[in-house]
């Protein structure tokens, strides 16, 4: 079992990246917001699930061990395979999805693309108490909430899904001087430099 590859960035799609470990090329599935940060001959670390089938041998990588963790519930429901639970990650954070859960509300996951309405509500009952919603007081935010969720709203108008939006303001906002964190305007010019200016279209 493959569980986790640090290397060096070969190649990178919209929702792939080819990392090279001890000289060998690994081709992995990655949720959007992975792809869209990954830079060619930058070094990468990600936590991988291989699954293994008749027909192919496959990798799905992940930042975060949460990510990886929601990816094996999500494989559990019935009717999700491994493209639709890497697509329900690319669109939703980890809290936004035991957000949903907790509040047994589908819609989040309707629109996701491959996920009908029946396979959304799967989703949500056979995921009942297996993930919970952060407290209040743990959510981010504490600085300038108005200001990044307005940037947010702006980068999934351009055509980013959500989760890009979210995580990618996030780090904008813990990089920018306090003058752009007042700015919203200031904090979206450095946001899409961060994201780069070819990198949209993610529309979900």
């Amino acid at each position: 079992m493959i569980s986790s590859l640090h290397g060096v960035v070969l190649h990178a799609t919209s929702d792939q990246v080819v990392i090279e470990v001890g000289g060998v090329g690994f081709s992995v599935a990655v949720p959007a917001d992975v792809a869209h940060t990954a830079r060619v001959g930058e070094r990468l670390q990600l936590h991988t699930s291989l699954i293994v089938r008749e027909d192919a041998l496959s990798l799905f990588g992940f930042a975060e061990r949460d990510e990886l963790e929601i990816f094996g519930l999500l494989l559990g429901v019935t009717g999700v395979g491994p493209k639709s639970a890497l697509g329900v990650l690319s669109h939703l954070t980890v809290d936004q999805i035991a957000e949903a859960v907790t509040a047994e509300d589908d819609a989040p996951f309707r629109r996701v693309s491959g996920v009908g309405p029946k396979t959304a509500k799967l989703i949500v009952l056979q995921l009942a108490g297996k993930v919970h919603a952060p407290a209040p007081a743990a959510r981010v935010g504490s600085v300038a909430p108005d200001v990044a969720d307005q940037v947010t709203a702006a980068l999934v108008g351009l055509g980013w899904s959500e989760k890009v939006a979210v995580e990618a303001a996030a780090q904008t906002l813990e990089q920018a001087s306090e003058a752009e964190r007042s700015s919203v305007s200031a904090l979206l010019r450095r946001t899409l430099a961060l994201l780069g200016p070819a990198q949209g279209g993610s529309r979900g």
